[in-house]
């Protein structure tokens, strides 16, 4: 039984429509749209402003869509309404990001230089100072944006002994102790 599924999710001033299995929403960052699986129904009660989402049957699948489901619109509500962003930096001597057009050309120590493309609707800005590079990926669609900000940190993962790497803004990396001399 699906206790998410159940809530309503509020409009909170974006606006819902449905048409068949397609919800499309829009508030003031822009407009969001997806197909819903035929397995639950949705639909906007305008009285209390909020969208509510019933599964169809007792299946597997249905309750696992029915939460599913309710978890995406209110994702994308909330993504049209405030948007999301993700903080990264990038340590290490030599390392940076920076941005060109649509494409962030990632410096880590490779020979050469990992380039990232950006997809529409995301916004990537990255600010240098001495061995730190502050990259903020920002955009309305919170699949879109956690996806772009992982490829960017997958060319070169933190390393634990010296914390190298790029890494989520206060994500703890677990340092090693390094080669201990004998005495």
């Amino acid at each position: 039984m699906s206790r998410i599924g159940k809530k309503p999710v509020d409009l909170a001033g974006a606006t819902v429509k449905v048409n068949g299995r397609e919800i499309s929403v829009n508030g003031k960052g822009g407009t969001l749209t997806m197909e819903h699986r035929p397995e639950v129904s949705v639909r906007v009660d305008e009285e209390a402003k909020q969208v509510v989402v019933e599964r169809d049957g007792d299946s597997r699948t249905a309750k696992a869509m029915h939460g599913l489901t309710r978890s995406l619109i209110a994702n994308m509500i909330e993504g049209v309404t405030k948007g999301y962003e993700v903080n990264m930096e990038v340590h290490g001597v030599g390392y940076g990001a920076t941005v060109q057009g649509n494409k962030v050309n990632l410096k880590l120590g490779f020979a050469d230089t990992r380039v990232v493309p950006i997809p529409a609707g995301v916004t990537v800005e990255a600010k240098s100072s001495s061995n730190l590079t502050e990259v903020s990926v920002k955009g309305i669609d919170k699949q879109l944006v956690g996806q772009t900000a992982a490829a960017m940190r997958q060319h070169r993962k933190p390393e634990p002994y010296n914390g190298k790497g790029v890494h989520y803004k206060g994500e703890q990396i677990i340092r090693k102790q390094g080669k201990a001399f004998g005495s």
